[in-house]
């Protein structure tokens, strides 16, 4: 995040989190989602504040009528779609072309406005989870046309001479695998997310390296299910799951682990294992060293298009039918 935010100046304190937000009433607050389209757990209370919604998930149906924008429709980053969205905006923000631009940057007071370093800082600021989340546009299964279309359109507003786009992702990509300095707990917490259904709770924690890495980090496997474990108390997790993707010897991999922590999240898991195993194409990790009974189970995925996006849904479906 740093390593992107500091191209447009910033810092990740200069970012609002949820913990910076006060106890706020519902008829206080109006809120637009980008990157999910239903507001969960604790926030919740919220969900007939929401505004708007700029998303490329699977639709919840969660949205008030009217909301507006209301734009959810699958694409390989939502950072296209924010970008598609506000195109008008940022034409009005930055009304001049580049030569009209460099030969009035004086002549009046809003010129800075239109400063090269104010817009590339904003340009890469997009162009950056856009790359990232499509592998550099190369992913089949992810790309959209307005994946391509943002990304040309940010593109062009960097002015920075010989900005290299593919180099841009490679500098990018190379901090977000790198989790070197980061401890089990956080590696699980990083990119993570959660869903209730019922009276159960679902996490899935997101990792840029492969579970030999993460039982390496945490120097066992005993080790690796306990800070998994801790997680999953320290969440009140019913099923707590694990998403890694990983590129060993230049093939892109992807293995999922899947946790029945309570009596209900052990029968969802059960049933997802019935339910998904062969539509996700999963074949038991190292001959099941992280595997327990029916409460757990480690794969190695072989359905490589089938991201968070299409595998939460599948355990949420399953935990629905058991809580």
């Amino acid at each position: 995040m740093t390593a992107v935010l500091q191209h447009a100046g910033l810092r990740p304190a200069d970012l609002l989190t949820l913990s910076d937000l006060p106890d706020l009433e519902p008829h206080e607050t109006s809120w637009l989602l980008v990157d999910h389209n239903a507001l969960t757990g604790p926030l919740g209370r919220y969900a007939g504040r929401v505004a708007g919604c700029v998303d490329h998930h699977v639709d919840e149906g969660a949205l008030p009528a009217g909301a507006a924008p209301r734009v959810i429709e699958p694409c390989g980053s939502c950072m296209s779609l924010v970008v598609s969205e506000c195109r008008q905006t940022w034409a009005d923000v930055f009304p001049r072309d580049d030569d009209d631009a460099d030969a009035d940057a004086d002549a009046d007071a809003d010129a800075d406005a239109d400063a090269p370093g104010q817009q590339d800082g904003l340009a890469k600021l997009g162009l950056a989870p856009v790359l990232a989340d499509t592998t550099n546009l190369t992913s089949r299964d992810k790309v959209r046309p307005k994946d391509r279309q943002a990304a040309a359109f940010l593109c062009a507003r960097i002015r920075q001479p010989g900005f290299d786009p593919a180099a841009f992702y490679a500098c990018i990509n190379a901090v977000k695998e790198d989790l070197s300095g980061l401890c089990c707990r956080d590696i699980l917490r990083k990119d993570y997310k959660e869903w209730r259904e019922g009276d159960c709770l679902l996490g899935v924690s997101c990792a840029v390296q492969g579970l030999d890495y993460l039982l390496g980090k945490a120097r066992s496997a005993a080790a690796f299910l306990h800070h998994l474990s801790c997680w999953a108390e320290e969440r009140r997790l019913d099923v707590a799951a694990v998403m890694t993707t990983s590129n060993p010897g230049g093939e892109f991999q992807r293995q999922l682990l899947v946790w029945g922590v309570t009596d209900a999240g052990r029968e969802a898991v059960r049933t997802f294992k019935a339910t998904a195993a062969h539509q996700l194409q999963l074949r038991t990790w190292q001959d099941g060293v992280l595997d327990h009974g029916d409460a757990r189970f480690a794969w190695r995925q072989y359905e490589l298009a089938a991201s968070r996006k299409q595998v939460a849904p599948l355990l949420r479906e399953a935990l629905k039918s058991c809580c």
